[in-house]
């Protein structure tokens, strides 16, 4: 065999080897968008009333569909992993906190705010990010990108959390300027976990 047919086949492989990483994200059988209800507080407070009168806060009905600032439970590949994921801010053309990083030519970034609280047994250790990625209207997917922008901090890419421990941070994608966001999507396990997370955005 020649050396130039060993490049091609070694080429070839990297390239397989490639697509498979890129379409771990996200490969869940579940797709979940449905949220948890959220506590409502009561709009004021009765200073005139005895404390055993308030009226308990109530449970409100969830939206049909996750959208930012609704929580997924979502669960992962073990039993006793479990995580509260939530969608808190999204940033669109998220500006570079540095004069060294920027968008291609022709695209800019979408920035998402991610708050992961430990609700499971088992201590969480993952990079977020990997489980990570936006859809636009046309049903395009884009995988996170490394970059900090002025919106806050990024999310760590090694986030190890005890049981009721919680992270929080910003996740960038680089996006066709063009392009209409739909979707955000998150799963465990560096998106290796059966269910999904999903929230509208748009």
């Amino acid at each position: 065999m020649s050396n130039y047919s060993r490049i091609r086949i070694t080429a070839a492989a990297a390239a397989v080897i490639g697509a498979l990483s890129i379409t771990a994200c996200g490969t869940g059988d579940t797709v979940v968008d449905k949220p948890k209800a959220k506590a409502k507080a009561s709009a004021k407070a009765d200073s005139g009333q005895k404390a055993a009168k308030k009226p308990a806060a109530k449970a409100s009905a969830a939206p049909e569909v996750a959208e930012a600032g609704d929580t997924l439970a979502l669960k992962g590949m073990e039993a006793g992993s479990n995580l509260d994921v939530t969608v808190v801010k999204v940033v669109d053309n998220a500006k570079s906190s540095d004069e060294f990083t920027a968008p291609e030519s022709g695209n800019r970034w979408i920035a998402v705010q991610f708050r992961l609280v430990n609700t499971g047994s088992k201590a969480y250790s993952d990079s977020p990010q990997n489980g990570a990625q936006v859809a636009d209207d046309q049903g395009q997917q884009f995988q996170s990108t490394f970059a900090d922008v002025t919106a806050g901090p990024s999310m760590s890419s090694d986030v190890s959390l005890k049981p009721g421990a919680k992270a929080l941070g910003w996740v960038v994608f680089e996006v066709p300027k063009a392009s209409k966001m739909a979707t955000v999507q998150f799963a465990m396990d560096s998106g290796f976990a059966e269910e999904t997370g999903e929230w509208k955005l748009s």
